[in-house]
């Protein structure tokens, strides 16, 4: 049985969530909301992913799709129009998320963090700490502000020059996965810091570029429990077609018992067996006491496959 509703689990302030949510309103989607905590536990969700405890997460009746990659290739599917991938663009469109989300995004979080200092709680410090298996330094943060804010204007600035022509959007006359990839991390300063507006004041393009993207909205939000959506995986079958790929250069194939784990942070693996695998994808299933089967997605930039 399939369960067509699309379910986010995200928090509000989630800056990866903030890219799905804009696709949402890009694809003038309806979708179910499902707040999930900002830190550990989320007893519902756990059943769902495996493990897997990076934010957003799609699920799809009893298909679940991790890390925003997946989802957004996943929607562009699903929903072909209008298109987020651009003409000319396909694969700098999808590559686009190698720099927004790692080197752009780690110079505006420990920007953001840096600034918050000691208004950032405990809990948050420490379960941030077990997601990276690293220290999450605060005091080191502030100490790089200087730096950081040097780094944010380079950033902003690569924006702002592919803008200078009048375009509206950076890879033409229609908003893309590059717009989306790119306003999560002005997004997410211009939430979090006070003085967001000085940062971007010199770049009147990008300012106004981010301008427009805010505007586009959400899409059709409502309200979902959790225990409702993992009752809904349960009740569902897993709707994803076995696909082998031949070209495989490790020879791994459908039904191979495999995990998959993101490779900088959040190194939890989730294993199963896989359905579907392609140069870009990677599917298993899986079985939880709570969640029934379900098939779990993954991209393959980004996450590292072992043999189980």
């Amino acid at each position: 049985m399939a369960d067509p509703r699309l379910i986010l689990h995200h928090f509000d302030e989630s800056p990866f969530s903030e890219k799905i949510r804009l696709i949402f309103g890009l694809k003038k989607l309806a979708w179910s909301s499902v707040r999930i905590s900002r830190i550990m536990p989320r007893p519902d969700l756990m059943p769902l992913t495996g493990g897997y405890r990076r934010t957003p997460v799609l699920q799809i009746g009893a298909d679940i799709y991790c890390d925003t990659q997946c989802i957004m290739r996943e929607l562009e599917r699903r929903f072909p129009e209008p298109s987020l991938v651009p003409s000319g663009y396909q694969g700098l469109a999808w590559a686009a998320a190698m720099w927004t989300d790692r080197v752009f995004f780690q110079n505006t979080v420990n920007l953001v963090f840096g600034s918050l200092a000691d208004k950032v709680p405990a809990a948050f410090i420490a379960d941030r700490e077990q997601l990276r298996g690293a220290k999450f330094d605060i005091a080191a943060m502030e100490a790089a502000i200087p730096q950081m804010r040097d780094q944010f204007r380079s950033h902003l600035e690569w924006i702002d020059i592919q803008l200078r022509d009048e375009r509206p959007w950076i890879a033409g006359d229609a908003p893309s996965l590059c717009d989306v990839d790119a306003y999560m991390n002005v997004w997410y300063a211009r939430t979090n810091l006070d003085n967001a507006a000085d940062l971007l004041g010199e770049y009147d393009h990008a300012r106004c570029w981010a301008a427009r993207l805010h505007a586009i909205g959400h899409g059709e939000r409502s309200e979902m429990s959790s225990s409702e959506a993992l009752a809904i995986a349960k009740a569902a079958t897993p709707q994803t077609e076995e696909l082998p790929d031949l070209e495989d250069p490790n020879g791994r194939k459908v039904g191979d018992k495999v995990e998959v784990m993101p490779d900088d942070y959040g190194k939890v693996r989730v294993g199963g067996e896989i359905v579907a695998l392609s140069a870009q994808h990677i599917a298993i299933r899986r079985h939880d006491p709570l969640a029934g089967e379900v098939v779990v997605h993954f991209p393959r930039a980004g996450f590292l496959v072992f043999a189980a």
